[in-house]
């Protein structure tokens, strides 16, 4: 079992940026991709972005393509989320999310994006971007 705690959620205006981590326990963190999702108020939950076990491959959400990065720190068990450029329709809460399917491929065709493809998620950290 995975128990993910997610951090760095704030309040910053627009073009601002914004750090998000997410801390997993563990041992097994390295087996995991893992995913940033996140659900504004009276949203769907979304897919934002994946990152395979090695953190060799990367996949993102169209929206968000160009302004965040997700990277993940195996050793220190972290998964985290550079936001840029932030807008208001970035806010949200964000939770980062644990799955057990490969992804394996640069172009992201296999990354999963919903989230019945995750099996542990984080309780979230909330983004709030002002104009």
């Amino acid at each position: 079992q995975v128990q993910l705690v997610e951090s760095g959620g704030g309040l910053v205006q627009a073009g601002g940026s914004l750090r998000l981590s997410c801390a997993a326990s563990g041992r097994t963190f390295s087996s995991y991709t893992m995913g940033w999702f996140r659900q504004a108020p009276g949203q769907e939950r979304e897919f934002v972005a994946a990152i395979s076990r090695s953190g060799m491959s990367t996949y993102y959400a169209g929206s968000v393509k160009g302004r965040f990065s997700i990277s993940r720190d195996n050793a220190k068990n972290t998964v985290n989320l550079q936001m840029n450029s932030l807008k208001p329709e970035d806010t949200a809460v964000y939770y980062c999310a644990s799955s057990a399917r490969l992804f394996l491929s640069s172009s992201g065709y296999d990354a999963p994006q919903t989230d019945a493809e995750y099996n542990y998620w984080g309780q979230g950290t909330q983004v709030t971007v002002s104009s």
